[in-house]
This record gives structure tokens, sequence and C-alpha cells, in this order.
């Protein structure tokens, strides 16, 4: 189960300038890579679904009432990234936004809520819609509720 605790600790992307984005933007706590023309990025620490160790990704997030939003692209590859399969065996996640740190609940949006954030998110990050079209899946979009 990852709390906020866990971002400290939790091994990086496999994704060399992901891990990069993710280190500069916990050790500047925020103020390095939370935002970048206009687009803004949180860390997720999730718990490896084989591990059972603690994950981290620098993600593009939205807002949705007191929810952030993230989109589980993978750049349009057909298979899901690693995070999203975790946060499905352990919804509990650590989340940084900026300078803030929280454990959150996550979650897939329904079909409904997809239908509704997809274009919001979209507009953030127009580069989705070209993801979209690389792949046959449906691209998840994940809810990530603040506990407390």
């Amino acid at each position: 189960m990852a709390v906020a605790a866990d971002l400290d600790r939790a091994a990086d992307s496999s994704w060399d300038w992901v891990a990069e984005q993710t280190r500069a933007y916990l050790a500047s706590d925020g103020a390095e890579g939370h935002e970048s023309n206009g687009v803004y990025t949180l860390v997720l620490a999730t718990t490896g679904r084989r591990t059972g160790e603690p994950r981290r990704n620098c993600l593009i997030y939205g807002t949705s009432g007191d929810d952030f939003v993230v989109v589980a692209s993978k750049a349009g590859a057909d298979e899901d990234p690693a995070w999203l399969k975790n946060l499905q065996a352990e919804p509990s996640v650590g989340v940084q936004v900026g300078a803030r740190r929280f454990t959150a609940r996550a979650r897939v949006a329904s079909p409904a809520e997809r239908e509704a954030l997809w274009p919001r998110m979209v507009e953030i990050f127009p580069l989705y819609a070209e993801y979209a079209t690389k792949t046959e899946r449906v691209i998840p979009v994940v809810l990530l509720t603040p506990r407390g």
C-alpha cells in the first residue's frame, strides 16, 4: 500500500528522462518540473504488484473537483503502463503536486467519466489524441482522490 511517505524511497521509472524529471521534481520540492509551458505534472508512487516495493513516475495531470486526473497513455503503446497495473492491484497511492504531498485512492474512470474527462486532458496535452490513434486499446483515465 503506497502512501505519501513512499515518494522518497520509491524506485524510479525505467525511462531515464522520466526518472530524471521525477528526481529533480522531488529534490526541489516541486519547484522544478511542476509546471512547464502551462502543463502541470505530479509525482505518483504506486506499489509494485509483483515486488510489493514502491515505484514512482512523473505524470501530466488535470483536475476534476478535488480529484487529480492522469492518463495512462504510455505514448500510445498497445499495453497499459506498469503504474496503471500497479494501482489496479493496490489503489492506495502516494502523490506530490508541487510541494503538497498526500495519500490518495486511485481508480480508473468509468466510461461516462472518461467521456467527459478525455477531451479536457487532450486540451491540456494534445499529444494524447495522437497517442490514441497509435493503439486499439482505449487509453484509461485515472482519478486520484486525496484521503482525509
